[in-house]
């Protein structure tokens, strides 16, 4: 089977990837613990990822394959999400427990980044309709190769356990599990870089 082709976005192909993403994580632990009302979900899940991610964009760190099958969006060292923007988004679409406990959430998940330079992983996913088809395996290879090309670190929050294999075959280690109150469990992961 031949590997997808990984395509970097560009300011054209922005709508269809961060839909991608909204497919993709229709069904994740975390992002459905914020907004469990679907029509809430449908609505602020854009901007989730604008927050979240979307400094890949203009850093050309943001990949997809297929028409828009999956994606993924790598932020380069010292590039980071837009916190006070993410905790807004929170405190004004949230659910109830997403506004108390996130803040805390966030907050133990930046006390896993690594503190030297690292690639970010903020968010990566593939449409359910094409699990299966070696796609994310794609997205990751083809970003690992510049971590390992430029000796950094990639780290990552696995937001759903059943991911955790799919991060440790590409050479993630996990850190530890980060959990407040009635949040579901994210567990940060760390990839070294490998020699060429």
């Amino acid at each position: 089977m031949t590997l997808p082709i990984v395509k970097t976005a560009i300011e054209s192909d922005e709508a269809g990837v961060i839909e991608a993403l909204k497919l993709a994580f229709v069904a994740d632990p975390a992002t459905r613990w914020v907004w469990p009302d679907p029509q809430k979900y449908l609505s602020h899940f854009s901007d989730f990822v604008k927050a979240f991610g979307g400094k890949a964009f203009a850093c050309e760190s943001a990949h997809y394959v297929g028409n828009y099958s999956g994606a993924a969006l790598w932020l380069p060292p010292n590039v980071h999400p837009d916190v006070d923007v993410l905790v807004a988004l929170l405190q004004s679409s949230g659910s109830d427990e997403a506004k108390k406990d996130g803040p805390e959430v966030f907050e133990k998940m930046s006390s896993y980044h690594p503190n030297e330079p690292h690639w970010y992983l903020p968010l990566l996913g593939v449409d359910p309709l094409h699990h299966g088809k070696g796609l994310g395996s794609a997205l990751m290879q083809h970003a690992i190769v510049t971590c390992d090309q430029d000796n950094k670190c990639a780290y990552l929050e696995s937001s759903s356990p059943k991911n955790i294999p799919f991060y440790e075959r590409h050479g993630f280690e996990l850190l530890g599990t980060i959990q407040v109150n009635t949040s579901p469990s994210i567990f940060p992961m760390l990839r070294k870089p490998r020699k060429l």
